[in-house]
């Protein structure tokens, strides 16, 4: 697994040793930061919700995200992380890796994201995760801010969630990428 653009470009992270862990493949990476290279700058908070080994909210900090927060409810993979952060020598500032349960966290964090990423087991239920951005009184995406849902291609998610818009679906190999933002 590697870093495909930016600052870290073509550095190597460690791999999860077991398949627990779904890592995002290059090519769904690759397309996904095709769609959000225009909305990543020095300014950009974003959330790698279930990051396993974190190369989605690496990536980000490649493209030049400003800070990213990682969300594992593992303890091996907020590890991992953390091993894959130091390896590249992102400085501590740009980064917060929490091990929670995405719906825990969301439900006490104060923070707003201007992208989240949400890739969970795909035998999870999104929708709970997914209502919690769309509940009309959410303030966990900014204005303009979009959300992405990684998730199987057999799994249809709902095009309206509370106040989310699904207004993109990136099909590659079995996986999807729903892209949602607030209607």
């Amino acid at each position: 697994m590697r870093i495909i653009a930016g600052k870290y470009r073509r550095r190597v992270l460690k791999s999860p040793p077991s398949l627990h862990t779904r890592p995002t493949s290059d090519r769904l990476r690759e397309a996904l930061f095709n769609v959000l290279v225009p909305q990543i700058d020095d300014e950009t908070r974003f959330l790698d919700l279930c990051s396993g080994t974190g190369a989605i909210g690496i990536e980000a900090l490649s493209r030049g995200a400003l800070h990213v927060t990682f969300v594992d409810k593992s303890r091996k993979s907020c590890g991992l992380i953390e091993e894959n952060l130091d390896l590249l020598e992102i400085p501590e500032a740009e980064t917060e890796v929490v091990q929670s349960d995405a719906e825990e966290f969301l439900r006490k964090t104060k923070q707003t994201f201007d992208i989240v990423y949400y890739d969970p087991p795909y035998q999870t239920e999104y929708r709970d995760v997914l209502y919690l951005f769309g509940e009309p009184e959410a303030k966990l995406l900014a204005e303009n801010g979009i959300l992405i849902a990684e998730h199987h291609n057999k799994n249809n998610l709902p095009d309206l969630i509370g106040e989310l818009r699904r207004w993109r679906i990136l099909r590659q190999g079995d996986s999807s990428l729903s892209f949602y933002e607030r209607s």
